[in-house]
């Protein structure tokens, strides 16, 4: 008789978070990999106030600025696979520490960049970086997922994925500080723009040491079923015959592509597509976030990286803390198709000329897509047993829609207008809802046998 491991949407108690059914506890490793989960969103935070300076600095298009994510996610791109085998041939420890190591040799590249003043030597250290990031990655998102009992993977991962919220809160404020102008004039240098990476390559060295020395068991995801009464777990299907898998793959380029897109062009919207501040709302903000222009008050460059890293990923950091909460009593691929309708709506909102109603609608946004990227993640890896590790590549590897559909929705912005470029994240949150919608049914043709 063939019994089916319980899907990873079932409800679960607080406790039994970290503890596997041999009785270990896993809680203190789980929260060191929760670090690897901090650093890389406080790296990608600070590449969405890059696409704005750089237009300022090197005075490029916005479609032109685009090629920041692309650098990023390419890296993603082409590390995806060997991080697999990396993780693979040396274990998650090893691959960790392989990870970090390049994510080091990223950020201290930018000390000969900013002397070599460059577009292309910004970009190769953006590339070199996100290779290490996508090491992290392919380990790390499967890992949270068997440090505790199976049913409750999705919640450790959306739990764990809340570390990255709170990096992507720091990065914007880190990489803003040094860059972004808090004055009506924007900042067409970039002398200190290796600054916030010095600080991250310091201190990835430091966790570089930690992980050294820290206890990383190698474990194993169970299989999708399991032959009652006996010893062997067994796949049903081979992994690319099984279509919530395959989907989930497809599903993750578009989300990448549609964050991407949203945290990139954050600035721009809220720099051209603010209403004027009245007097008192530019007084009740701090002086570097509102300048006076045209007689009418605007919000700063610095202002809006601002906004983005206390507002909009406060309210993805709140997401990812209450979707957690959430998925430990309803079905995640039912949660994952009702925060993609709000994100519909919410793209609505953003594209037409509504005032603060169309600012709100963008601001939402962030609240809406916190689940989405671990909550994929676990959906397309649920079961696959000792094939999690090469999947979690392919997974990793669908983020290359972040360097993908960016430059459309630059193109777009170019031509008609910053509101239009939204139409991208629209179609692409339509996409991720019929996958959430319909992943129930390809999961149980996948599982039968």
């Amino acid at each position: 008789m063939i019994t089916p491991v319980q899907a990873p949407t079932s409800r679960t108690k607080g406790t039994s978070l970290f503890r596997t059914a041999n009785g270990n506890n896993y809680a203190f490793l789980f929260l060191l990999v929760t670090s690897l989960f901090l650093l890389w969103g406080v790296c990608n935070g600070m590449i969405d106030i890059l696409n704005k300076h750089f237009q300022d600095s090197l005075h490029i298009t916005k479609m032109q600025s685009a090629f920041v994510q692309f650098a990023n996610y390419m890296g993603y791109f082409f590390m995806a696979i060997p991080s697999g085998i990396l993780a693979r041939r040396f274990g998650y420890k090893g691959a960790i520490i392989i990870g970090l190591a390049l994510v080091a040799i990223g950020a201290f590249w930018f000390i000969p960049a900013t002397h070599i003043g460059t577009y292309w030597a910004f970009l190769l250290g953006l590339f070199i970086l996100a290779a290490g990031l996508t090491c992290l990655e392919t380990v790390a998102n499967p890992y949270t997922t068997v440090l505790g009992p199976p049913e409750s993977s999705a919640v450790r991962i959306n739990l764990a994925q809340s570390g990255n919220g709170v990096g992507w809160m720091i990065g914007p404020v880190l990489g803003g500080f040094f860059v972004l102008s808090s004055t009506g004039e924007a900042n067409t240098s970039n002398a200190d723009l290796y600054k916030p990476y010095l600080i991250v390559g310091l201190v990835v060295s430091v966790l570089t040491m930690v992980f050294v020395f820290a206890k990383v068991p190698d474990l194993h995801a169970e299989e999708e079923c399991k032959v009652e009464g006996g010893k062997n777990l067994k796949a049903v299907k081979p992994m690319f015959q099984r279509w919530h898998f395959v989907l989930a793959v497809a599903a993750q380029f578009f989300y990448v592509a549609a964050q991407t897109g949203v945290f990139s062009y954050f600035v721009n919207y809220i720099h051209s597509d603010t209403p004027p501040l009245s007097a008192g709302m530019a007084k009740a903000l701090p002086a570097n976030m509102t300048a006076l222009t045209d007689g009418a008050y605007h919000i700063t460059d610095r202002g809006a990286g601002e906004l983005l890293s206390f507002a909009a990923f406060g309210l993805f950091l709140l997401g990812r803390f209450t979707g957690s909460f959430a998925l430990r009593f309803f079905k995640a691929h039912s949660m994952l198709a009702l925060y993609s309708l709000a994100n519909v709506l919410m793209m609505l909102l953003t594209m037409f000329p509504l005032g603060w109603w169309s600012v709100t609608g963008l601001f939402l946004s962030f609240f809406f897509m916190s689940i989405m990227y671990p909550t994929i993640f676990a959906l397309g890896i649920h079961g696959l047993g000792e094939q999690t590790k090469r999947a979690a590549s392919f997974i990793v590897m669908a983020i290359v829609g972040g360097a993908i559909m960016p430059l459309f929705m630059g193109w777009l912005a170019d031509n008609w207008g910053m509101r239009t470029g939204f139409l991208m994240p629209l179609i692409c949150f339509v996409i991720i809802g019929i996958y959430g919608a319909s992943w129930q049914k390809l999961e149980n043709k996948d599982r039968a046998v």
